[in-house]
């Protein structure tokens, strides 16, 4: 089971100890249960620090068919995966401009009626809503990955108090 590290203070963020690549999913997992149409989630780290990994449990926290295989959609920008809401999975790793997120009309699927997770976020900073939710995963071992997830915005405040009673409910379920 993951571990809660000390936050920095009170206002909107968490950092979670991952030991392995199904906590991180199942991290996703409580984060996609909690989405609402029009979420937007903004996941930055290193290349294998487990963006991708953290997605398919949204995925299936979103309801998306086991079928639909959750990949990282680096050479085609968008995959869309159809859930409880849709799945708008972005890549951004090899933007480095607006411009190829306008093409494919990105605005429509952010500001639409599913959860986008946009990863490589950082890389078009201008395309992020100033309001989301921000995940950075930073490996600190092998397996383990620090994740903190940061609310930007009072919808995300919210959605970020009630995913910590969440996962602090869990961690007392866990240590009983």
């Amino acid at each position: 089971m993951w571990s809660v590290l000390p936050r920095r203070d009170n206002s909107g963020q968490w950092s979670v100890l991952s030991r392995s690549p199904e906590e991180t999913r199942e991290l996703g997992v409580k984060i996609g249960r909690l989405c609402q149409p029009a979420d937007v989630i903004a996941l930055d780290g290193d290349l294998g620090a487990g963006k991708t990994c953290l997605i398919q449990g949204l995925a299936e926290g979103l309801g998306v068919s086991k079928k639909s295989y959750v990949r990282s959609p680096t050479f085609t920008i968008l995959n869309v995966h159809n859930g409880r809401l849709p799945l708008y999975h972005f890549d951004l790793y090899r933007l480095s401009d607006l411009d190829e997120l306008e093409e494919i009309g990105y605005r429509e699927y952010i500001y639409g009626e599913g959860v986008s997770a946009l990863e490589w976020a950082s890389n078009v900073e201008e395309a992020i809503p100033g309001e989301c939710l921000r995940i950075g995963i930073r490996r600190v071992g092998e397996a383990e990955r620090e994740i903190e997830i940061t609310a930007r915005g009072e919808r995300y405040g919210r959605f970020i108090k009630i995913f910590g009673t969440q996962i602090t409910a869990d961690l007392q379920d866990y240590k009983r």
